[in-house]
């Protein structure tokens, strides 16, 4: 192909603008068009992006017969990424999922399904796992370097304000959202410790919906889990937690400890050193200062998209597949789901 991979953005809303900007930072790859069901907020991103020339479409049907469309990346309400991944499929277009791929496992494997009928990629949208801190994390983990793995814990104790829920019509519903603060803020921690941990064996937890209002999932949550390696586990999500903290992932093992707030290196310390640690305490010292939106969803940056991107521009050059496929995407779901069932029933779950 002796041109530019053709992107277009299924959704206009907040998100869709990370997705835009992002793109904008890609060789290889240029926005060429926006769908809406309403043609101004289409017309309104377009101009935000200094694009007036972006093809504005109020279905995908139409965007995906228009020549130099490649890609199709779907950023509508979480409950709604099916219908479009299935309708770009079906048309021999790549797509892209912002999170969660989707809110129920069944809907996540019907559109798995379709990427792999029509022979098309299939990518999840987790930026977190390409953060430089992140990285060294999982570097470590791979490399043996905490010894036994005993514990790992993650932590998403976020504000959203009612007006956050209240904007929309979509947000806090179980159809559109799929739940509350694990599904939709905290989704990318428990990717991150299914990343770094593996898959979990068994969990149980407790939600809530404490500090808000006329929505219909929780606002926190804590789960216990057992992974599969014997190492336990601690997830907390929120967004009932005024003022908002940073985001924390942190892994233990018997000869080593990590731990990683937001995007900044806080604890980098092990039994048997290296050359190297030093220069990663120094490299990630100096905090970054970011709320990373743990008061404002506005507050993040597009560096994490652009880097994940890049990584699905790069497997359709090369014919591999991106770091993070839809299976990929269908794990953190899959876990959410049972942290969800364990709430409702009391129980333990174990996961299959």
């Amino acid at each position: 192909m002796n041109r530019d991979l053709g992107f277009v953005i299924v959704g206009c809303g907040m998100i869709a603008r990370f997705h835009a900007r992002a793109l904008a930072e890609v060789a290889g790859a240029c926005l060429v068009g926006l769908v809406s069901r309403s043609t101004d907020a289409a017309t309104k991103m377009a101009t935000e992006l200094g694009r007036p020339d972006l093809a504005v479409f109020t279905s995908l049907e139409k965007a995906v017969e228009q020549p130099g469309v490649d890609v199709v990346i779907i950023t509508t309400p979480s409950g709604a990424h099916l219908e479009p991944g299935i309708v770009a499929a079906r048309a021999g277009k790549h797509v892209i999922v912002e999170k969660p791929l989707e809110v129920t496992v069944e809907r996540c494997d019907a559109l798995i399904e379709a990427c792999n009928r029509y022979d098309v990629l299939l990518g999840a949208i987790f930026p977190s796992r390409f953060g430089d801190a992140n990285r060294e994390l999982k570097a470590a983990v791979e490399a043996g370097r905490f010894g036994r793995l005993t514990l790992a814990e993650t932590a998403c104790k976020w504000w959203r304000s009612q007006a956050y829920y209240d904007d929309g019509g979509w947000k806090g519903t179980k159809a559109l959202d799929g739940g509350g603060a694990l599904m939709n803020q905290a989704i990318h921690n428990v990717d991150l410790l299914l990343w770094l941990m593996g898959p979990v064996h068994s969990v149980g937890a407790h939600i809530a919906t404490l500090a808000h209002e006329r929505i219909e999932v929780e606002d926190t949550a804590v789960a216990c889990l057992r992974f599969k390696n014997g190492a336990l586990g601690v997830i907390q999500a929120a967004t009932s937690v005024h003022p908002g903290l940073p985001k924390t992932v942190a892994i233990h093992g018997n000869q080593g400890t990590v731990t990683i707030e937001q995007d900044d290196l806080t604890q980098w310390d092990f039994l048997h050193e290296t050359e190297r640690d030093e220069e990663i305490r120094q490299r990630f010292r100096q905090k970054t200062g970011a709320s990373g939106g743990a008061s404002n969803p506005a507050a993040i940056s597009h560096e994490g998209h652009a880097r994940q991107l890049r990584d699905f521009v790069a497997a359709l050059s090369s014919g591999g597949l991106p770091q993070v496929d839809g299976r990929e995407g269908r794990r953190a779901v899959q876990l959410i789901e049972a942290i969800y069932r364990s709430a409702e029933t009391g129980s333990f779950i174990t996961l299959s």
